[in-house]
């Protein structure tokens, strides 16, 4: 993943993240929060690398598409862009 797409990702998380089941909550955390590789979290769970690729797919998929209905983080780009603007 690149380096913007795991930032946009990360604030998608941080907005909506609450709004995911417990066990997409945790492997997405365990991802970008402590930088755990797919293989250390399918360990540290006992599942397979598809499961956690799987509730990473889907949890991004389901967090785009919460933020294209609601536009919170896109929102808050663009005040914090507005503010840098004026600095």
């Amino acid at each position: 993943m690149k380096i913007e797409d795991s930032i946009s990702f990360g604030k998608l998380f941080d907005a909506y993240g609450k709004l995911l089941s417990p066990s997409q909550q945790e492997i997405i955390d365990c991802y970008l929060n402590f930088d755990l590789t797919i293989s250390e979290i399918a360990e540290n769970k006992g599942i397979s690398r598809q499961a956690v690729k799987d509730a990473l797919q889907k949890g991004e998929k389901r967090l785009t598409e919460i933020e294209n209905l609601q536009g919170l983080v896109q929102k808050i780009d663009t005040l914090e862009q507005q503010i840098k603007t004026k600095n």
